[in-house]
């Protein structure tokens, strides 16, 4: 099942006798726009290197409205959730829509050293924190740090000094999440999850797209 999809508006007018078309930047495109500046041509090659501040603020100063990133939310039940590339950031970070699917979520997994920021754009999110397994695995069921759920328009940072986690869909509808990696480590070699009762950690060499800029990516 797929989220419907909208096609970029393009608003014709005349100018000096002669018909255009200008593209029609809505508030969502912005966003997208002030993440790739704020972030700028040498941002986010490393963890260091990155404002998180700033990035947060524009996450929280955009209101979501459906109609301006659904053509991005291609969603599919049988899944726990997708991956829909939005923009690459110049190659320093992702910008991808996660559609969760009804009253399922993510297995508990790292971030592969980068930082992540995820605004809620429909629905609610619950977040699971664990404490870091060792290497190994604790041979015990793995601690939980903290557990909170997230509603629309609310954002969340994670990185790996602060744990792992998982995320879960506890609504009987499809959720939709924004999620901004820098750098976009997890898509490049994969990344680590884990196993909640033991703490064994699994390598996932493959985290890959949905879709793609609003067309859906063959398998």
């Amino acid at each position: 099942m797929a989220i419907d999809t909208i096609q970029q508006i393009a608003v014709h007018s005349s100018v000096m006798g002669r018909n255009q078309v200008q593209l029609k930047l809505n508030q969502f495109d912005e966003l997208v726009l002030a993440l790739k500046h704020a972030l700028g041509p040498s941002s986010g090659l490393t963890s260091d290197d990155v404002d998180i501040a700033e990035l947060t603020r524009l996450m929280e100063e955009y209101t979501t409205t459906e109609a301006e990133w659904s053509r991005y939310a291609m969603g599919d039940e049988s899944r726990g959730y997708t991956r829909n590339l939005v923009d690459e950031g110049n190659g320093k970070s992702n910008l991808l829509v996660l559609v969760w699917s009804p009253g399922k979520g993510s297995p508990i997994h790292d971030h592969g050293n980068a930082h992540c920021l995820m605004k809620i754009l429909k629905g609610n999110l619950t977040e699971t924190r664990y404490a870091f397994p060792g290497e190994s695995g604790s041979g015990g069921p793995m601690r939980v740090i903290s557990e909170k759920t997230y509603k629309e328009d609310r954002v969340a940072y994670m990185a790996d000094e602060l744990g792992v986690h998982r995320v879960w869909n506890r609504g009987s509808d499809f959720a939709v999440s924004l999620h901004l990696y820098t750098p976009p480590n997890v898509a490049r070699g994969g990344c680590h999850i884990f196993d909640a009762n033991t703490g064994k950690k699994s390598h996932v060499s493959k985290c890959g797209y949905y879709s793609a800029y609003g067309q859906r990516v063959k398998e």
